[in-house]
């Protein structure tokens, strides 16, 4: 079950639509409001988070530092003067904030766009609470129409390949230009087309026993609590019983 509620924001621009840029930022910034003070405060990837890290730095002083799911959004954090620890040395953390690529209403999610979804797992895995923050066309009612991301050791690249074509799905390992793309783990991304996840929990179990996949998208297991949708009316807030 999912409860709703609106909030809005005195900082909207008023009468136009607001652009991606300004969605991101004004979900970013709401998302400050799920951070709890004097503790470490996971974080994600993304373009969404970066506006979230770029609003954490307000309040760097008020937390005990961060555990980030990349290199890239520790970079960022670390420029901000912002303290991050290896997920190792942290025992639990009161909340994860990250984006998604898609989000049902149950709140599973399909992530792994910006290529960190390993990460992601591992520290949403270790956090009491996942707030995910993205503008509204992300919400959808069945996951599987982005590309679902899956992260795998190369040599079993070409089998998985054939074993999503068995589902009906089209996979094709992402590229950087005309190389492959290497995650920060040092393997490969597929990325696929075609599929209708109409059972998260299931698909999630299944394709993660795989012989070679390091992590599927579907984020399921480790499902959102709290949904933080930017709209052109303010943040809409919802919560996943």
């Amino acid at each position: 079950m999912v409860s709703l509620s609106n909030h809005l924001s005195p900082a909207v621009p008023s009468p136009h639509a607001l652009t991606q840029d300004e969605l991101k930022t004004l979900v970013g910034q709401a998302a400050l409001d799920y951070v709890v003070r004097g503790q470490w405060v996971g974080v994600g990837t993304g373009s969404t988070v970066n506006k979230f890290i770029d609003a954490l730095g307000s309040i760097r002083h008020e937390i005990a530092g961060a555990v980030s799911s990349s290199v890239a959004s520790t970079e960022r954090l670390r420029a901000l003067g912002i303290e991050v620890r290896d997920a190792n040395t942290i025992e639990r953390l009161a909340v994860y904030i990250d984006g998604a690529d898609e989000i049902d209403g149950k709140g599973y999610m399909v992530k792994g766009g910006g290529a960190a979804l390993t990460r992601e797992k591992i520290v949403a895995a270790q956090s009491d609470r996942f707030v995910c923050i993205a503008d509204a066309s992300k919400r959808v009612s069945v996951l599987g129409k982005f590309p679902l991301p899956v992260e795998v050791i190369p040599m079993a690249s070409a089998r998985i390949t054939r074993q999503f074509a068995a589902m009906g799905g089209r996979a094709a390992v992402r590229m950087a230009g005309d190389k492959p793309l290497v995650t920060d783990n040092g393997q490969l991304l597929i990325d696929v087309q075609g599929l209708s996840i109409s059972d998260p929990l299931a698909f999630e179990a299944e394709v993660s026993q795989w012989p070679g996949v390091l992590t599927v998208g579907v984020f399921a297991f480790q499902r959102a609590h709290i949904c933080l949708l930017a709209t052109d009316a303010g943040v809409q807030t919802l919560r996943f019983d």
